[in-house]
């Protein structure tokens, strides 16, 4: 057994989260990158409903545009002018905030009562943040600046400084363990035998898949393959101050006398891969290895040790969050589902069975000139000419999940109109493209299906997930991605 598998670096939030409650084994996001996705989890909306495709201004993340249509509708500030919520937030909220064309750092989002964020993407050391609007700088002392360290502080001081007359809610965003993977100098040398997983799909071509994936080079480089363990490796220590600050938050809500009625979420914003189909480190793809994250849950009528199979969404996590606060998803505009009943365990549960994955990708349409022999588009291009993305790495996939199937089906808007369809019960690693050997009938099925769901809003986006008849039409599944169109309660969420 390789040794990654006898560790980890999330041993106390799995103890204090998990095993107090519910681990989901199906939670996916609906785009495998930072800001669509977190702008699933504040809206609960698919991309093609919030309109946020890449992490740029121009992609609308955190630009005036989201402001100005987005942020009045999203969970926390629903929580806020209708149910009556302390609200908090603290870490990375959008890749491009703080941005000066989009506000600067004096914007604060609606909703939030006390504002934590950092400017822009992740650091750990020499950053900026917003505090409720006004700009504190912090340099190198690691005692006094190290980010993981700084967020926990600040939320341990909102616990002990909130009003205990109105209830509250936390969001606490760490960039870690995103790059650049700086550990806090006590782990700095923590997993040094641990290696990036060796799974089946570690390290081999990609065959019969879509173009962008065949052309990473396979056997990787001994460099490449180094550099990639080095990052698994300084991702999980950079973690260990994450789990640090799970404990530290569990234990003051306790001394608080408020853990037992508080709701306690983990989760994150994407999947990673580290040599996948000879794929060097990054997210993007379709795969299981980037659309699939974790999430444990804790809090008030929830079983400990349990693991729900059912299939889940970021999108998801503001309706469950404001069903708790007693306000019903059909006042909004939202695409996901409470999964509250699931956690408090209701029985003949009628729930999905499928969920949108979609992605636009990104690249200008010109040759790289350090990577000449490639094609026009491609970018996150390694010094060997490995790109991790392309300006036609465009694709919508339905991950359907039932008692019968557990299959992804995925068309890409390029020229091919190239398709990947994988059964993930006889393939779970997804080396095997089916697309050409599937029954035609079934293919034809999960197509409409994915077109339904591209074209979905609201209450249209919860429809079970059947496959009536259709023509066959790939070209209608793409729209234009790129343009920008009081009741109070005691439960505590974090």
């Amino acid at each position: 057994m390789n040794i990654y598998l006898l560790q980890t670096p999330l041993k106390k939030t799995k103890a204090l989260i998990g095993e107090m409650g519910m681990t989901f084994s199906s939670a996916y996001v609906p785009s495998a990158l930072c800001c669509p996705s977190r702008a699933s989890i504040l809206t609960g909306k698919y991309p093609h409903n919030h309109h946020v495709v890449n992490n740029t201004l121009e992609g609308n993340c955190s630009s005036k545009s989201w402001q100005k249509i987005q942020e009045p509708n999203t969970f926390p500030a629903i929580l806020r002018s209708m149910c009556g919520y302390q609200t908090f937030f603290a870490g990375k909220y959008l890749n491009e905030y703080g941005a000066p064309d989009a506000g600067g750092l004096g914007h604060v989002p609606l909703g939030w009562s006390y504002w934590y964020a950092l400017e822009k993407n992740s650091k750990y050391y020499n950053y900026t943040l917003s505090i409720n609007g006004k700009a504190r700088k912090h340099g190198e002392n690691y005692s006094v600046d190290y980010l993981t360290d700084v967020l926990a502080n600040v939320s341990l001081d909102f616990l002990d400084y909130k009003s205990n007359s109105e209830p509250f809610f936390m969001m606490i965003s760490t960039p870690a363990p995103h790059s650049p993977w700086t550990a806090a100098p006590q782990y700095q040398n923590a997993f040094q035998n641990v290696f990036a997983p060796r799974n089946k799909n570690f390290n081999i071509h990609g065959t019969n898949k879509h173009w962008l994936i065949r052309q990473a080079k396979t056997p990787m480089t001994n460099s490449s393959i180094q550099f990639l363990d080095n990052a698994f490796r300084k991702r999980w220590q950079t973690l260990l101050s994450v789990d640090d600050l799970v404990e530290k938050l569990v234990k003051r809500l306790e001394f608080n006398g408020e853990l037992n009625n508080t709701y306690i979420f983990y989760t994150s914003d994407n999947g990673y891969h580290t040599g996948q189909f000879s794929l060097p480190i990054d997210k993007r793809q379709l795969y299981e290895f980037d659309i699939k994250v974790p999430l444990l849950v804790r809090g008030p009528g929830i079983k400990p040790n349990q693991t729900s199979k059912m299939l889940v969404a970021n999108i998801d996590l503001g309706p469950t969050i404001l069903d708790i606060a007693g306000y019903s998803l059909n006042k909004t505009q939202m695409d996901g589902m409470s999964f509250l009943p699931i956690l408090k365990g209701a029985s003949n549960l009628t729930w999905r069975s499928d969920v949108l994955v979609e992605y636009q990708g990104e690249g200008r349409n010109v040759t790289d000139p350090t990577c000449p022999s490639l094609s026009p588009g491609v970018s996150q291009c390694f010094p060997d000419c490995v790109c991790e993305d392309a300006y036609n790495n465009t694709y919508a996939c339905v991950r359907t999940m039932s008692e019968r199937w557990n299959l992804q089906y995925c068309e890409f808007d390029d020229q091919e109109v190239f398709v990947e369809v994988y059964n993930l019960t006889a393939d779970p690693h997804q080396l095997n493209n089916i697309a050409k050997s599937i029954d035609p009938e079934l293919l034809g099925k999960m197509n409409y299906r994915l077109m339904m769901l591209q074209s979905c809003s609201g209450p249209t986006c919860r429809t079970p997930g059947v496959f009536p008849g259709y023509r066959f039409d790939p070209r209608l599944m793409f729209s234009n991605h790129g343009s920008v169109r009081t009741r109070r309660f005691s439960k505590h969420l974090l």
